[in-house]
């Protein structure tokens, strides 16, 4: 599925944050405060999710 913005509706985009937070913290620890501001901005349409991910993984590579 095309998850970007103009293919999705903002509940869409929440539900797919939502799972995937149920997953990742199946096996680590709570998102920080600042990729939990990224996913609030790709579920209002600010940015992409390629964009979330590349910054989240980013964050985590310094």
């Amino acid at each position: 599925m095309d998850y970007s913005i103009k293919n999705t509706t903002k509940k869409q985009r929440a539900e797919l944050v939502k799972k995937a937070l149920t997953i990742s913290l199946s096996g680590a620890d709570m998102p920080t405060d600042e990729t939990i501001k990224l996913t609030r901005r790709y579920i209002d349409g600010e940015i992409e999710l390629k964009d979330l991910q590349k910054q989240v993984i980013e964050k985590y590579r310094k």
